[in-house]
């Protein structure tokens, strides 16, 4: 079982991310402090909302480990409790993915009294617009927890390695919500520099990035490595794993997010802990990291920088409610204080040095023009709202459209956004 520094980390050849691009606005507190919470964004009625489930409470116990879930309405800046996690045990450690404008929570763990711990296998399913948990998917056929989850083509869910009751496991397990079956993907390679609990990666395209975590070994060392798998569209089952250069520093338990072709691992920390915000080194508390890190899977490149001017870790999952805008909520602060806030967190690409080139996107006279074939576009506000959905095959801003909006659009190769002033 797995019950056995705060800074700015920055290498030669790695350069920084300005701060300015990202907007950090602290939002609604959440009705209880939580962590290790499950969190992922959905739309009720075309709202965007952010949700929280499970988690651990301030008491930082096996005993403070619950099913509580929370919604977050994005338009009114309030938080509501909502029902409780239908599950046999209350957990830590889950992930929630949205496939569909469905919710799907999968894995997470429960702590005894005595300690020991136990992964679940359940597939909660959750609808946002009834506000309602529907009966329970397909049990993963790996119990698993402290996994990298991330979605594919908006239609599949991938399980990545994680920790199942007794260790780390190389399992890739992938879940298709409309069949409500699981299938077997390539498993990443059986040693130390690939499987990992507590990492967290997102999917370009059809490529898996996903980074950091803990692995076994003494105390449970936390990890640097970036690890890549290359998704076969014609079968997405087959994985080909490689590991790409290493990150700026050790990462756990962090908030994941992309953006056109990179990747953003938010806060976290560089030290390996318990449930509770201990070292399993021994050392004591663990501190959170005030960072955004960047990986631009185009160049290759990492860049390293503040990015935030907050600490948070112990983090699962982000909310993204705009094609630049995603909530994060919980987590533990200084001193392993697990926290109530809410924040908001808002990209600039022209200031984050996000080139339109790397969209292969362009609006010209309200004509959108695109370098491959488009399946959905659609408009946001710059508060994250959608303004409007437009058809692939007109691909024309519409004329009473006036001000600075986010076009996103979405091909077979992933999405791009794009601000456009009309």
């Amino acid at each position: 079982m797995r019950n056995l520094f705060l800074g700015i980390f920055l290498f030669a050849g790695i350069p920084a991310i300005s701060q300015t691009a990202w907007t950090w606005t602290e939002l609604d507190t959440m009705p209880i402090p939580i962590s290790n919470n499950a969190v992922t964004g959905a739309t009720v009625f075309s709202a965007p909302a952010a949700y929280s489930f499970g988690g651990i409470d301030t008491t930082k116990m096996w005993s403070g480990i619950t099913k509580r879930s929370f919604r977050y309405d994005v338009t009114g800046d309030s938080w509501e409790e909502i029902a409780p996690l239908p599950t046999t045990l209350p957990l830590i450690a889950a992930s929630a993915s949205q496939v569909q404008n469905m919710i799907y929570i999968i894995g997470g763990y429960n702590v005894d009294s005595g300690g020991g711990e136990i992964s679940s296998d359940e597939v909660i399913i959750y609808n946002p617009e009834t506000n309602s948990y529907e009966a329970n998917g397909t049990p993963i056929p790996v119990p698993i927890d402290d996994q990298v989850q991330c979605v594919w083509r908006d239609s599949l869910i991938y399980v990545i390695t994680g920790w199942s009751n007794t260790g780390n496991v190389p399992n890739v397990q992938i879940y298709d919500p409309a069949l409500d079956s699981w299938s077997v993907g390539t498993e990443v390679t059986d040693d130390n520099d690939f499987k990992a609990f507590g990492g967290s990666g997102e999917i370009i395209g059809d490529t898996i990035y996903y980074f950091g975590g803990a692995s076994m070994g003494w105390n449970f060392p936390a990890r640097k490595e970036l690890r890549k798998g290359v998704i076969d569209p014609v079968d997405p089952t087959q994985i080909s794993w490689t590991l790409e250069e290493d990150g700026p520093n050790q990462g756990y338990r962090q908030a994941c997010m992309k953006h056109s072709n990179n990747v953003y691992w938010l806060g976290g920390s560089s030290v390996s802990y318990n449930y509770n915000g201990v070292a399993y080194n021994g050392s004591g508390g663990v501190e959170p990291l005030t960072q955004i890190m960047r990986y631009d899977s185009d160049t290759e490149i990492w860049y390293a920088g503040e990015g935030a001017p907050y600490s948070v870790m112990d983090l699962r999952g982000v909310a993204q409610i705009g094609p630049t805008s995603w909530i994060i909520c919980g987590g533990m602060k200084e001193g392993q204080e697990v926290s109530n806030r809410t924040f908001r967190l808002d990209f600039d690409p022209v200031v984050g040095g996000i080139s339109e080139s790397e969209t292969d996107i362009k609006v010209v006279n309200r004509m959108i023009l695109s370098s491959v074939e488009l399946k959905e576009i659609e408009l946001y506000s710059m508060d994250g709202k959608r303004v409007q959905q437009i058809e692939p095959e007109d691909a024309i801003l519409p004329e009473e459209l006036k001000g600075i909006f986010i076009l996103k659009c979405t091909s077979v190769f992933g999405t791009s956004t794009l601000k456009v002033a009309l």
